[in-house]
C-alpha cells in the first residue's frame, strides 16, 4: 500500500502481485493492476522469482520494488531484475550480497572505520573452532546466522555447556530461513540500546543519513516499538554515528534507502550490528520527523535521479513513535491470531498516520507475518507524542482477532519508557502476561446467568421449554467450547 500511494502521487502506475491467500488483499484491490504468482505458501509465490518477473513482463512493468521482506535483500533475484532488463528498485545486486552476509558487512564497517561488537569475521563450520573463539571473547556470546536477518538465527550463549545445543538450533533455523547454515559470534552486551541510522545514497556518488530511529522495544529480536529521536542520544553522539553510518554507505557503494544498526552499550558506545539493504517497516517514523518521503526518493534514485538534498538540509522535527500492530494475542504468549476482522475502526486526528494492509471484513491469513499496520504518531515534543499515541490506541478497534494493541497502551505507561530509560530487554523484564480473558467475576456473572435462565425455561409451557431448552443447550455448548 505504501508503494502504490508513492507511486500515484508521482503518476506511476502499480502492478500488484498476490498469491491465492492474498487474493482479496487491501493492495490487490488498490493497485492498478494485479497478477496471481502461486498459492499460499511463500515458497510458491512470494519466493518464487521467476513468476515475480513473469507477471512483471506481463504486464509490460519497467521496475520493480521489493518490499520490506521475502526477496527485499536477496541479490539473485536484484541480479534477475536486471538481467530481464527491469530496474531493480534498491541497492546493487553485489552490494546486498556484500552487506546481507553479516561477517562481510562487519569487515567492511571495520574497514570504513565504524566500530563493531567484538567477535568473529569470518563464519565458523568446524564446531571445536566456535567452541576456541567463545572462549576468546568471554561469555556470555551472541551466536548469529551470517545470512541473518529479521530476528531469526540467534541465540545467546551464557556458558560453554550450552554452546553445542544452541549451536545446533541456530544452524537448524538459519538454513531454513536463509538457506544457509553458516554462523559466527558476537560478544553479548548486557542492556544495549537498538539504535539505527537512516540512510540514502544515490548513484553519482552522493550520500546522507536522515538521523536515527530507537528501535530498543522488541521481543524475540522483533522490533514492536519505534521512536525518533531516540531519547539515548547527545547531539555529539548523534553526529557521531551518522557519519559512521555516511562513511559504510561510501565504502560500500551503496546506492538507494538502506539502514545501518547499531547497538549502544551502558557507556553510550555505538557498536555495528548489521547493515538492512531494503527500505524499513519502520520508515515512517523518519518521514514524519524529517518531512522526506523515503520511498519517492527510492524512486527518483531508481530512475537516476542525483540526491536533491544535502546534509545540511536534513533537520529533525518533533518527536514520532510507532507501534507496530500485530494479529497477535499479548494475554497468550502473543500467539498469532489470525482470522477474519469484524469490525475495524482506526484512529484519526493531528498527527496520526495508520500505515495499513487490512479492513472491515478482511481475513488475516496463517501463512505469512502478522503485522496488520503501523501506528504512528507525530508531536512537537516526546511527551506529547506519547499522549498522542495513548490517544490513538484507545481509539483503535479491531473486532473478531486479537491485536498487541493492549501491550502498547501498558508499555506507553511504564516509568521505563516514559522516561527514555529502556532497553532490549524490556519486554522481558518489566511485561508478564495479563489475566487471559474472563476473570472470576467475569465467569460468576455468567454462570449465574446461564442458571437464571434455566430456571426461567424449567417455568415456561411444555412446550415453549422444548423449544427453549433445546436452543440454550446449543448455546450452552458454544460457550463452553469457546473457553480452554
Amino acid at each position: 500500500m505504501r508503494v502504490v500511494r508513492a507511486c500515484r502521487e508521482r503518476g506511476i502506475s502499480s502492478v500488484a502481485v498476490y498469491s491465492d491467500a492474498d487474493r482479496d488483499a487491501l493492495h490487490v484491490r488498490s493497485a492498478d493492476e494485479a497478477y496471481r504468482i502461486g498459492a499460499a505458501p511463500a515458497s510458491e509465490s512470494y519466493l518464487h522469482g521467476a513468476r515475480i518477473l513473469d507477471a512483471a513482463r506481463e504486464a509490460g512493468a519497467d521496475a520493480v520494488h521489493p518490499g520490506y521482506g521475502f526477496l527485499a535483500e536477496n541479490a539473485a533475484f536484484a541480479q534477475a531484475c536486471l538481467d530481464a532488463g527491469l530496474i531493480f528498485i534498491g541497492p546493487r545486486p553485489e552490494t546486498i550480497a556484500l552487506m546481507g552476509e553479516k561477517t562481510s558487512a562487519r569487515r567492511e564497517a571495520v574497514a570504513a572505520g565504524v566500530p563493531v561488537v567484538p567477535g568473529t569475521l569470518e563464519p565458523i563450520a568446524d564446531e571445536k573452532v566456535l567452541r576456541a573463539e567463545a572462549e576468546r571473547i568471554g561469555f556470555p556470546v551472541m551466536l548469529k546466522a551470517a545470512g541473518g536477518g529479521g530476528g531469526k538465527g540467534i541465540r545467546r550463549v551464557e556458558s560453554a555447556a550450552d554452546l553445542a545445543s544452541a549451536v545446533e538450533r541456530a544452524r537448524r533455523e538459519a538454513q531454513s530461513t536463509f538457506g544457509t547454515d553458516a554462523v559466527y559470534l558476537e560478544k553479548a552486551i548486557d542492556t544495549p540500546r537498538h539504535v539505527e541510522i537512516q540512510v540514502l545514497g544515490d548513484t553519482h556518488g552522493n550520500a546522507i543519513h536522515l538521523y536515527e530511529r530507537e528501535c530498543s522495544i522488541q521481543r524475540r529480536h522483533q522490533k514492536l516499538i519505534e521512536e525518533s529521536p531516540s531519547p539515548l542520544l547527545t547531539p555529539e553522539l548523534r553526529a557521531r554515528m551518522g557519519e559512521f553510518a555516511v562513511a559504510l554507505v561510501k565504502r560500500t557503494g551503496y546506492v538507494n534507502a538502506g539502514t545501518v544498526e547499531f547497538l549502544v552499550d551502558a557507556n553510550r558506545n555505538p557498536y555495528f550490528l548489521e547493515m538492512n539493504a531494503r527500505l524499513q517497516v519502520e520508515h515512517p517514523v523518519t518521514e514524519l520527523v524529517t518531512g522526506i518521503d523515503l520511498v519517492a526518493q527510492q524512486l527518483s534514485i531508481a530512475a537516476g535521479d542525483a540526491l536533491g538534498l544535502v546534509q545540511e538540509q536534513i533537520q529533525q522535527r518533533g518527536h514520532a513513535i510507532e507501534c507496530r500492530v500485530y494479529a497477535e494475542d499479548p494475554s497468550r504468549g502473543f500467539l498469532p491470531s489470525p482470522g477474519r476482522i469484524a469490525a475495524l475502526q482506526t484512529p484519526g486526528g493531528p498527527g496520526v498516520r495508520d500505515d495499513s494492509g487490512v479492513y472491515d471484513g478482511y481475513t488475516v491469513p496463517i501463512h505469512y507475518d502478522p503485522l496488520l499496520s503501523k501506528l504512528c504518531c507525530h508531536a512537537a515534543t516526546r511527551p506529547e507524542a506519547i499522549a498522542r499515541m495513548q490517544r490513538a490506541i484507545a481509539e483503535y478497534k479491531v473486532v473478531g482477532i486479537s491485536t498487541t494493541l493492549p501491550f502498547f497502551a501498558w508499555a506507553l505507561r511504564t516509568q521505563p519508557f516514559v522516561e527514555g530509560d529502556y532497553d532490549t530487554g524490556f519486554v522481558d523484564a518489566h511485561y508478564t502476561l495479563p489475566p487471559a480473558p474472563g476473570t472470576d467475576a467475569e465467569i460468576a456473572i455468567i454462570a449465574a446467568s446461564i442458571q437464571a435462565h434455566r430456571d426461567r425455561v424449567r417455568d415456561r409451557t411444555t412446550s415453549d421449554e422444548t423449544t427453549g431448552s433445546a436452543w440454550w443447550r446449543a448455546g450452552l455448548a458454544v460457550a463452553h467450547g469457546s473457553r480452554p
